[in-house]
């Protein structure tokens, strides 16, 4: 076939005759200069050279458009009268593809073979801009009998394309036995690798073609290459759940025990795929459940995080104790995070401990500190793990930074609600950011007033706020139960003097004021209020006593929780008073909700 293409060559170049007069009058012209000038002028004539040639205009442009009509429409008459016109098949079109590009993705073999023999003057390296070749586009669209013909007419196996995937790799990818073959037959190598250093056996491991795998490792391929990542054939199949591959790549010398650099172990993998019967393959010949990654994770952990229930019970009998405290977290902290309550309940079923801490060097891997398995669920913004955690008696006071304030700073009044039901501390502090006399929580829902009222409602702490020793009435604050040490803590007045809360401050103080007895104000918090519109109200508020029934509610509240006032065998309407229900705007704000879905389903 290659001498076919060069007679064609010879026959073609009688008709060439005038463009090698031109040529040989631009080398008697170039005699005349020197070394640099003429690298000069051969890099101008190149260049102009390049742009006559893939300018198509006039009756060339014609014969090109009716070149690439035949070619489409496989009309073999018409491609032998273009024939007469060699120069057609030497033009690029708009896509920047020469014909034989189109040729090589249409299905009729003899039309690929009369555009071949037409294109003598390509080299069978020519690429596309989106770097495609010749074998690559037919291997490609699966062409096998054009791939074929290609290899016959010297077409390069080796010749990747833009991503520096090879022929072959694309023939493993495409799943065609036949056509791997041939390309193996024609030269292909099967450890050439692409930029991420993927083989052929690293895509036949990826797309799970078994009998594709035995060609490969018939042909020289190696089990043990491994990708960029440092991941082996045996790695790959396990992520991509092909049990067959792994059972063919065990046979022929894979290292189930291998690891990658990252320490991510083959079983690892497997569980993270979550495929029952790959765990099961590796761990019948020998795979070690109880190795751990450079991230201190077990396989076990990957199955929960990845929520794969039946894993997780091949797993959970099989996985040491001792691997799990070495490891510094629990299973059910993977769960909770993968945000997976079947997989969380199943864990729980087996004895793993709700309230299961992260060793410090886990934790201290976080910038939040966290420990507990509560607070990814409630970090995640997860309602559904939260409710089933409490409900199997999760402890929401666990973490430096509790759960209820990672919920408030979230606006998550779902999530806040039931971890105050379950007796979060609403009266918590976080000290590492701000060391403040007044409870935590209310910095996170100053500009949120259903936030703040539903934390003021369970028992926040109202009366600390108006703490400060600005006044040098420090003794009589000690008095009611308020420590020296507080002096060194940033009162509600210095905190709210800040400009940025300037506009809000007028608003919190006056809710406040709703939640505690009669209290009074420093002066420089008086200051900062007097020119807010709020503060006609507040002074009324301070100048005139408060009711009876409101200061016994006050009183009340300090010595009964909301759980213990809710059970109490009290009559309903003490009860909402005690509780402050009439200043429930969460829950004002969802029947206003449910009211709105029910006209709307009415009017339907």
């Amino acid at each position: 076939m290659t001498e076919t293409r060069a007679a064609a060559a010879a026959a073609a170049a009688a008709s060439s005759s005038d463009s090698n007069t031109d040529t040989f009058i631009r080398m008697e012209a170039a005699d005349d200069l020197d070394e640099d000038d003429l690298m000069r002028y051969d890099v101008q004539m190149s260049i102009q050279e390049s742009v006559q040639r893939e300018r198509v205009t006039g009756p060339e442009r014609s014969e090109a458009l009716e070149l690439v009509g035949a070619i489409k429409q496989g009309d073999m008459l018409a491609l032998r009268q273009l024939c007469k016109f060699p120069a057609a098949f030497n033009q690029l079109d708009e896509r920047g593809w020469y014909p034989l590009h189109r040729a090589a993705v249409q299905p009729l073999v003899l039309v690929l073979e009369t555009v071949l023999y037409a294109s003598f003057r390509l080299t069978l390296e020519e690429k596309t801009p989106e770097g495609e070749t010749f074998l690559t586009l037919a291997v490609g669209d699966g062409l096998l009998e054009n791939v074929k013909v290609l290899l016959e007419h010297g077409a390069s196996p080796h010749l990747t394309n833009s991503k520096k995937e090879s022929p072959l790799l694309l023939a493993v990818r495409a799943g065609s036995y036949q056509m791997v073959s041939s390309l193996i037959a024609a030269g292909a190598r099967v450890e050439q690798v692409c930029l991420k250093k993927w083989t052929a056996m690293h895509e036949a491991s990826r797309a799970g073609f078994v009998s594709v795998m035995e060609l490969l490792l018939q042909k020289g391929g190696q089990v043990s290459e491994t990708d960029q990542y440092g991941v082996t054939p045996l790695g790959i199949a396990a992520e991509y759940r092909h049990s067959g591959v792994l059972e063919l790549l065990i046979e022929h010398g894979a290292d189930v025990n291998a690891q990658a650099p990252n320490g991510d172990s083959v079983l690892y993998d497997a569980a993270g795929s979550g495929d029952p019967d790959c765990l099961n393959v590796l761990l019948q010949h020998g795979a070690n459940p109880n190795v751990h990654n450079l991230n201190s994770q077990l396989p076990i952990h990957h199955a929960a995080y990845e929520g794969h229930h039946l894993a997780l019970r091949i797993l959970i009998p099989i996985t040491t104790r001792r691997a799990l405290r070495v490891s510094g977290h629990s299973p059910i902290h993977s769960a909770a995070d993968g945000g997976h309550t079947h997989c969380l309940e199943l864990l729980l079923q087996k004895g793993f401990d709700v309230n299961a801490q992260l060793a410090p060097h886990i934790s201290d891997n976080y910038g939040d500190m966290r420990r507990s398995p509560l607070y990814f669920a409630v970090s995640n913004g997860d309602a559904t793990c939260t409710e089933l955690l409490l409900k199997s008696g999760a402890n929401p006071n666990l973490d430096p930074l509790c759960c209820l304030l990672v919920a408030v700073r979230s606006g998550r009044y779902d999530i806040v609600k039931l971890l105050l039901a379950a007796k979060a501390d609403v009266n918590c502090y976080f000290t590492v950011l701000n060391d403040t006399v007044f409870p935590t929580a209310l910095q996170y829902c100053l500009k949120d007033e259903a936030m703040m009222r539903l934390l003021l409602n369970h028992g926040y702490d109202a009366e600390k706020c108006f703490c400060c020793n600005h006044e040098d009435d420090w003794d009589q604050l000690s008095e009611a139960g308020y420590s020296q040490d507080q002096e060194e803590k940033v009162a509600f007045c210095d905190f709210v003097s800040v400009s940025w809360l300037d506009s809000l401050v007028g608003r919190v103080v006056s809710i406040l004021l709703e939640y505690v007895g009669q209290v009074s104000l420093c002066s420089k918090l008086t200051k900062t209020l007097e020119d807010h519109k709020e503060w006609p109200h507040i002074h009324r508020t301070l100048c005139n006593p408060r009711s009876l029934s409101h200061l016994s509610r006050v009183e009340i509240r300090k010595h009964l929780s909301c759980s213990s006032m809710m059970s109490a065998p009290l009559p309903n309407r003490l009860k909402d008073y005690l509780l402050f229900r009439e200043s429930d705007l969460y829950t004002e704000i969802l029947c206003r909700d449910d009211r709105g879905d029910e006209e709307i389903l009415h009017i339907q």
